[in-house]
């Protein structure tokens, strides 16, 4: 029980609470996972987490069906996984994640938002390295399960960290970002009800900003907010 829990702890939420940009999120996400495996959630697991993803926000079930069937539709864009690296004020590090159908908007865009905040759009590599990208689970707590012993168990999977979430009931598991399908499928075959599945991006060091400069930065964290192209935001600040 190391960094994660203590990140968890610690940190503001890396995605957005407003629930419509949550189910654009979630539409892209069930686009890609369609074109990249068939719409058959049984035979393509991306997409089986995608969906699990879907009901822990609440979406739907009828948006989730038009989601697919609208993926499978020639007219239907495609979207491409883009991130972004770069420095706010204050030297804070910031990795945005986005979806994008036309990647020239969506660079323009995040460039202007860094230059108009105080910040700059740096190259690739330039702040990815200060992140671990891990595999994420939220599954239900089970009756009698034995934490150390399952924590043992997943190691061989990938897993580096795991926790319970006493207040929700619910198991986190932290795992290398490689090892998302091993473990999911561990998951599956155990029969442990799975809530969501998700990559983060964990920050290795982190640093403090005073009120005055968590206003000021956060005036560039919410232009990211309101951008449609925009899944995920992450960044080194410790107290935001």
């Amino acid at each position: 029980m190391g960094r994660a829990f203590e990140y968890r702890k610690a940190r503001k939420l890396k995605r957005w609470g407003n629930m419509a940009k949550t189910f654009t999120k979630i539409g892209k996400d069930i686009v890609m996972a369609v074109k990249a495996g068939g719409p058959d959630p049984h035979t393509n697991s991306k997409l089986r987490a995608v969906m699990q993803n879907a009901k822990a926000a609440n979406m739907p079930k009828e948006n989730v069906e038009r989601a697919i069937k609208k993926a499978t539709s020639k007219e239907q864009t495609d979207y491409k996984e883009v991130v972004f690296e770069g420095y706010g004020p204050y030297g804070v590090a910031i990795l945005v994640e986005t979806a994008t159908d036309n990647n020239m908007r969506t660079v323009a865009n995040v460039r202007s938002y860094f230059n108009k905040f105080g910040g700059s759009l740096g190259t690739s590599g330039s702040v990815d390295y200060m992140f671990e990208h891990k595999s994420v689970f939220k599954v239900k707590n089970k009756e009698g399960i034995d934490l150390e012993e399952l924590e043992l168990e997943l190691i061989d999977f990938g897993v580096s960290d795991l926790f319970l979430d006493e207040e929700e009931d619910v198991i986190n598991i932290y795992g290398e970002y490689e090892s998302f399908g091993g473990i999911q499928k561990y998951i599956e075959d155990n029969g442990f009800e799975m809530i969501s599945a998700e990559f983060e991006r964990i920050p290795t060091d982190t640093k403090e900003l005073t009120e005055e400069q968590l206003e000021s930065i956060q005036k560039l964290l919410d232009k990211f907010e309101e951008d449609d192209d925009v899944t995920n935001v992450y960044h080194t600040i410790a107290n935001l």
